[in-house]
Parts: structure tokens; sequence; C-alpha cells
């Protein structure tokens, strides 16, 4: 059995999160402590009581998601032997956290930052999501492209490459909404606006990317102790070098996921793991790939079998 682990990205945040596991674990009651600490607000409060807008604001969602993974994976990582790590955007900060390359409130901060600085850039540059359901990738990269060489200014691109057949799109709020339907006559199944505060993974975040890359290149890493599969090559790497440039990358770049699991597979990993919040990853993984178990950790009873 060969591991990877995964954490989870933005939309798995729910009103609850953490909360039974703080209620009993006493070393994750003390982890949670020390990021609301490290953030100078009660994050747990948000995380466990909600309401769930203000947990759906990109300046919480983010440090959320990545405390209920770092936490998850301080309770499994001396009991689960895993080979490789990734994340799904957000979550690729957990991923190197899991590899040992930044630590626990170096990672924190950044995922603070990162969340601020997107939240502000979708109010000073409105963007929005689209799911786009059951079309060929190269299909939807196509009218992007289209939509972005005839807008004006505005851009359209595919952001998340989440499994065959489905893809996020992003870009220009407005101009994306009017435009929506060339999807729909191109044969898309499925269309759904997701509830985000920007246009995420698009060259609308450009204004954040300065911000944020300051502080990761002024962040220490180290190199990672187990290979960190990257949302922007979906290619491994320790080199802390290469996970720092990634990382700035990533904010603007598109999430390769699908990619990354088919070169997951590829070399080797027959058992994926996600860590944190909900079963996103989990059902990505279903669809992408066959012949694979599935394992998931997210509340208290799920770590009851490894205990």
């Amino acid at each position: 059995m060969k591991i990877a682990l995964l954490s989870s990205g933005q939309g798995s945040q729910y009103v609850g999160m953490l909360k039974d596991i703080y209620e009993n674990v006493e070393s994750a009651k003390t982890r949670i402590e020390e990021a609301n600490n490290i953030l100078g607000y009660s994050l747990s409060s948000i995380m466990f009581d909600g309401p769930i807008e203000k947990l759906k604001e990109t300046r919480y969602t983010q440090p959320a998601l990545f405390l209920h993974s770092a936490v998850l994976t301080d309770l499994i990582k001396n009991k689960l032997d895993y080979s490789a790590v990734a994340g799904h955007s957000v979550g690729e900060y957990a991923a190197l956290y899991a590899a040992g390359v930044l630590n626990f409130e170096e990672a924190l901060k950044l995922v603070s930052l990162r969340g601020n600085l997107m939240f502000s850039a979708g109010e000073n540059l409105p963007g929005t999501m689209f799911a786009i359901i059951g079309m060929e990738d190269e299909a939807v990269v196509e009218i992007c492209e289209d939509l972005t060489e005839k807008g004006n200014g505005n851009c359209v691109v595919a952001a998340n490459f989440n499994s065959p057949g489905q893809i996020v799109v992003s870009g220009s709020r407005d101009f994306l909404r009017e435009n929506i339907h060339f999807f729909e006559e191109a044969g898309a199944r499925m269309v759904t606006e997701l509830v985000v505060s920007g246009a995420f993974h698009s060259p609308l975040m450009e204004p954040a990317k300065r911000d944020l890359e300051l502080a990761i290149s002024n962040a220490e890493f180290k190199d990672a102790k187990v290979p960190v599969y990257t949302n922007v090559y979906a290619k491994p790497t320790q080199d802390k070098e290469e996970l720092r440039k990634a990382l700035i990358l990533q904010l603007s770049a598109p999430v390769l996921w699908t990619q990354t699991l088919k070169q997951m597979q590829e070399d080797g990993f027959d058992t994926y793991a996600e860590v944190g919040a909900g079963r996103v990853l989990q059902g990505l993984v279903k669809r992408t790939l066959k012949g694979v178990s599935i394992l998931g950790y997210d509340k208290f009873d799920d770590l009851k079998e490894i205990f």
C-alpha cells in the first residue's frame, strides 16, 4: 500500500468543523487555541458556530480549512505511513505543512494573508467562477481563450481541472455571467456558479499575488520530507525553492488536480487519504482513478480506526 495524503480546498468548509475534535482531543484543543492567538481573533468560534455567511468569506474560509487539515495531520502523521502529499488550491499550504516544508505558525500566517488579499482583490476586481460539467478539457479551454480574446480587457480562464468532465472557469464577473451560455451551447451538461468572492486562479488575482509573493519569499521553507505534487506543475518535488516558486505561481495559475491524481497513480500510489473538511477530494479521486482505495479523515469518529 502506497499512501498519498490530500488536503481539502475551498468549498469544503461547514459550520461545526473541528468542534468534535476540539472537545475530545486535548492536543487538538491546544493547537486550535494557538491558532486563535496567532491570528488575533477567534477563528474557532467562526468554525464552530458560524454563521455560514461569515465562514464563507475567503478571509476566514482559508485559515479555517488550513487549521482543520493541520490538526488532522498532527493526529494521524505517526499513524498513517504516507509517502507523498498534495493539496487542492489553499490545501497546498496544509500539504506543505504535512511534508515539513512550513511550520504551523508560518503556514497559518501565509494562509491568513492569502485569504485577506484574495478577498480584497475580489472586491477591487469583481470576478466569479462557474463549474462546467460534462465537457472535454480542450473544449472548455478553447471557449475561454475565445472569450478572453474578444473580451476588451475582460478575461475567462480554466481555473481548476478537478476531474475528467469537471472544470471550473474563472473570470470577470459580469462578462462571464453574460457569456456562460457559450459553454451550455457547446454541450455542457451542467453549469453552476460558485459562491466565491473573486475570480480565483485567474489573472484577476495578480494584485493579491504581489504582496503574497513578498511574504512567501521571506518565509522559511525547508526541503520536503516526502514528495509534494504541486498544483501548478502536477509533478512531485522536495526542493524548497521549487516549492516556494510553485506556491507563488499558484494564486493566478490553474489547479491541475486531474493531472496530479493521474501522475500519482502512474507513480504507484494506490491509496488516497483526504485529511481535512468534507469529502470533495474523495469524490474527485473516485471520478478520476480506477482501482484505488480512498480514505477520509474529517471528524473525531474517523480517527477511531487508526487509534
